[in-house]
């Protein structure tokens, strides 16, 4: 079981710093869910920022326009979870960021599973592992990640501070071990190194 008197919830103190530096820091916490007994987490490992308000200007992101009813959990302040739907096929989830109406939040691109990885393995393949390499696709991507947790729409808007998911403290990843590089999978703002991984870690998404 999490133990979350030696390893507290993330405050929101926390998520209410510029999203570059929440998005860093998120490297190597721990997410997790909660679900009756059942229990869900993974050490964060991979992360995309994204903050449509920023200078210059960042496209990719849902708040670039302004506030809609899809995004209007990313202009909540910093501490919620943001869940959405994309590409008519899986969910992605986000952590906000920054003060009240920013309009900022980390994208969470891959975990590594700690907790209720049968579970997850079920709710990913609809069967068993058919190699020990394969536990590496598990969770190593965003869609992937919201379909082990079994993450969709309802969650979106919860208090990472107050409710059923949340991230737990642990150590800072050493700088030297922290990746950057631009992020995947986008068409605009492409230049922006807002990609930070875990170096070496097999979880990462390809």
């Amino acid at each position: 079981m999490i133990d979350t008197t030696q390893n507290p919830v993330l405050p929101r103190k926390f998520y209410i710093r510029p999203v570059l530096i929440v998005a860093k820091d998120l490297l190597g916490k721990v997410l997790i869910k909660k679900n009756g007994n059942r229990v869900f987490a993974g050490r964060i490992i991979e992360v995309e920022a994204y903050d449509g308000s920023a200078s210059g200007g960042d496209k990719a992101s849902h708040s670039f326009n302004g506030k809609t009813k899809r995004n209007e959990v990313m202009f909540n302040e910093g501490g919620f979870f943001y869940v959405y739907f994309t590409y008519g096929t899986h969910y992605c989830c986000n952590v906000v960021t920054g003060k009240r109406n920013h309009g900022a939040a980390v994208l969470i691109r891959a975990v590594e599973p700690l907790l209720g990885i049968n579970k997850m393995i079920e709710n990913r393949f609809g069967r068993e592992l058919k190699s020990e390499k394969e536990i590496y696709n598990l969770t190593s991507g965003p869609g992937k990640i919201c379909k082990a947790f079994n993450f969709n729409k309802e969650h979106s808007g919860l208090d990472l501070t107050n409710s059923s998911v949340f991230v737990i403290n642990q150590p800072k990843i050493k700088k030297n071990m922290i990746g950057v590089s631009k992020r995947i999978g986008i068409t605009k703002s492409v230049s922006l190194p807002w990609r930070f991984f875990e170096i070496g870690n097999p979880y990462l998404s390809k």
